[in-house]
């Protein structure tokens, strides 16, 4: 029987090592191709392939290939397969296209047509169809073009092998865990853990590098916990060969087991240690890793011999703090000089700028793609001669101080501070916006809050994420540039100056936590004075600080209407317009809000202005549904503030909420909740939003966007849209 035709996927960066492990498994004429190897092989080698490989993504099995010009021919070509001999009568299918064909431009249409010739080709004999099914089908089919040569697979991997089985719930961006057997791999774990050394991942997470670590001592395949595999509705599937591999793999873990050596992941939030314990228990390695809760600058080793420190620093996908990333590069880096002597050392980094932090010269340096992320793989063997100073090209005294692009930047910085520093002071206001983009190739948003007790000037700077066409080279520099200048420019030390990115997420929500934050700093942050009332403020943890300042003016607004009045604020956010409006004398407050965590600061806020004892209710609830269940009740709101997010799909909220569609029916709500004679403030974030006309038609409409506008923001006109509504 002739060779079968094989293709293993692979991340980037990781096809060398595939290359070199489908070899060990047996493949044959292996050649490495871009994120992928092709090889030749019997089925027990593409059984081992898909049940032993680490680096994986998927197998796939060669069925045809042919050359198709345009979209008919593409058609009949795959019709002509003899697709008997792979489905079954009444089996499931799925059909995905990939690649670039001169006449089908969109992969959704090339797999339309694919499963439209698999479907005829199938009915045609006997009537009988497959049927459709997108998740875990019998059988994937998989069309690549390129130019007008499309190859035709049988996935027989059926989903990404990175998932192994084990992992539960992840975090923002969870690495891979075919990319943590990579970065082992690369990192010479294997020979290392064959003579006994110790591992320790000491930001461990969720435990994927721990986990994958533990597979690799152990000789365990890593996909032997997995249930579902592509061929096993296949009608070539041997099922006497597979449990013949599986209990081959079986063997070589058990003859492994007692010589493995010490693996321990520790990391400081609790919640993570949990899930790393249930995620090695899924992996059925749980008695050969320990792990614990404890802080980075803790790590120790735990014998007296040398081992690998392999670990995945916090970098963010939703929001990157860059200073809180430096520190915890250089944290990494004081704990392996001063405690790992001797050892290796395999840091990922998705912040390579700040590789320099840890003091440690890299051997060797990787790139290895997370998904979609391109990140850094630094190498090192920490010892004397591989020491150097810490430091990162952003600080104060950096020569990118001196640059044009610097110097450009420091004078329209300064010339705002001026400006803005007369108004803040004959109008009191001590927090507010010394930059928005001014200069868009320098494309930040600059805070300036002033803290009580002590006296203190922070400044919150906010990077919006660059387009990807952008040379991220240029980005970083950009960025150096920024953070040299500002403590020269505005006197504010460095240690009290907080980067963050803000970048659109798919996720939607609308304010962003770094849950590597114990809950227990609440209530330990600064305290901020804006119109002669007290509020918390977090420059730690949040996207946002707790106090959005372009609802400046808005929140006077609500104070000044407030007096006699029952108020409801709604998406109530930390309960600022609540103080405004209780401040201002309102008989009682009702602010709506889905997460704990802000309806916990809100009532903090409300203390700090001695409030807390007045008739104010705070209500954990999805906002709308908290609207609907309010439906019918009789009017009891005077004044109501509606201040949703933008977009959101919080797993908590019903349904996904775009406020360009549905503010039409939120504001139709509001209004049968408002007592005669009241008023809604509407405010919206949202940059393109238009006011559905027939808002305008229902009820009396002032647009008060010019009133609400602060003078810190008058550069950007549009940061709000904001709209009262009274009955008609």
């Amino acid at each position: 029987m002739s060779p079968l035709s094989l293709l293993a996927t692979a991340p980037r960066g990781l096809g060398d090592l595939l290359a070199a492990e489908l070899t060990a498994l047996g493949a044959e004429a292996v050649r490495e191709r871009s994120a992928a190897v092709s090889f030749a092989g019997t089925l027990e080698t593409a059984y081992r392939a898909c049940l032993e490989s680490r680096l994986a993504n998927r197998v796939l099995l060669q069925i045809a290939r042919f050359e198709a010009p345009d979209t008919e021919s593409f058609y009949a070509a795959s019709r002509a397969v003899a697709w008997g001999e792979h489905l079954g009568a009444g089996a499931s299918l799925a059909c995905e296209f990939t690649g670039r064909h001169p006449t089908i431009a969109h992969s959704h249409f090339g797999a339309l047509k694919l499963k439209d010739a698999i479907v005829d080709a199938m009915r045609a004999p006997s009537g009988a169809r497959p049927s459709i099914a997108l998740d875990r089908p019998d059988v994937r089919v998989h069309a690549h073009a390129h130019g007008t040569t499309v190859t035709l697979y049988v996935d027989l991997s059926g989903e990404s092998l990175h998932r192994r089985g084990y992992r539960g719930e992840a975090g923002e961006a969870p690495l891979k865990e075919n990319v943590a057997a990579g970065v082992l791999i690369r990192s010479l774990w294997p020979q290392l853990a064959a003579d006994g050394a110790e591992f320790l991942d000491p930001m461990c997470g969720s435990g994927t590098l721990v986990i994958e670590a533990a597979l690799i001592a152990a000789r365990r395949a890593p996909s032997l916990g997995r249930a579902y595999f592509g061929f096993l509705g296949w009608r070539g599937h041997d099922a006497q060969l597979w449990r013949t591999v599986q209990e081959a793999a079986r063997s070589r873990c058990l003859e492994r087991a007692p010589a493995i050596p010490m693996l321990r992941g520790r990391d400081l939030d609790r919640a993570a240690v949990r899930a790393a314990l249930a995620n090695a228990e899924r992996a059925g390695i749980a008695e050969w890793v320990q792990f614990e809760t404890g802080p980075l600058r803790a790590a120790r080793p735990v014998g007296s011999g040398t081992g690998l420190v392999c670990t995945n620093p916090p970098y963010g996908v939703r929001l990157m703090d860059l200073e809180q990333a430096r520190a915890t590069h250089r944290e990494l880096g004081t704990v392996l000089r001063e405690h790992f002597q001797g050892w290796r050392a395999a840091v990922l980094t998705g912040a390579p700028q700040f590789g320099m932090e840890l003091g440690i010269r890299a051997a060797r340096t990787h790139s290895v793609w997370n998904g979609a992320i391109e990140c850094r793989l630094l190498r090192m063997s920490v010892e004397p001669r591989s020491l150097r100073p810490p430091g990162s090209l952003a600080r104060p005294d950096s020569p990118l101080a001196e640059t044009p692009g610097a110097r450009m930047f420091a004078n329209r910085l300064a010339k705002n501070l001026r400006q803005l520093r007369r108004w803040a002071e004959r109008e009191a206001v001590s927090c507010y916006r010394l930059y928005d983009a001014d200069m868009p190739e320098y494309a930040f948003a600059i805070d300036q809050y002033e803290t009580l007790d002590p006296l203190e000037r922070w400044l919150y700077v906010q990077e919006y994420a660059a387009p990807g066409d952008i040379d991220p080279e240029a980005v970083r520099r950009r960025r150096g540039e920024v953070l040299a200048s500002l403590p020269r420019v505005t006197g504010v030390p460095r240690e009290r100056i907080r980067v963050r990115t803000r970048r659109r997420t798919r996720r939607g929500e609308q304010y962003g936590k770094d849950e590597s934050r114990s809950d227990a700093l609440a209530g330990q942050n600064p305290v901020v004075t804006e119109g002669g009332l007290r509020f918390e403020v977090s420059f730690e943890e949040y996207l946002d600080t707790g106090l959005f300042l372009d609802h400046r003016l808005t929140r006077e607004r609500l104070r000044g209407a407030a007096r006699g009045r029952r108020f409801l604020n709604l998406f109530a956010y930390t309960g600022t317009a609540t103080v405004y409006a209780a401040a201002g004398g309102a008989v009682a407050t009702t602010s709506v809000d889905l997460s704990r965590t802000y309806l916990d600061w809100a009532r903090r806020n409300l203390r700090l202005n001695a409030l807390q004892d007045g008739p104010h209710r705070l209500v954990q609830a999805d906002c709308r549904q908290w609207l609907h269940d309010a439906a019918g009740e009789p009017a009891r709101y005077d004044l109501i503030f509606l201040d949703p997010p933008t977009f959101s799909n919080s797993k908590r909220m019903q349904g996904v909420l775009d406020i360009q569609r549905d503010h039409g029916a939120l504001i139709e709500q509001c209004m049968q909740l408002l007592a005669p004679g009241g008023v809604l403030v509407f405010s919206t974030n949202a940059q393109r939003f238009q006011l559905h006309a027939d808002v305008a038609v229902r009820y009396r409409v002032s647009d008060i966007c010019a009133a609400t506008l602060p003078r810190d923001f008058e550069r950007n006109p549009r940061i709000h849209r904001c709209f009262e509504l009274r009955a008609r």
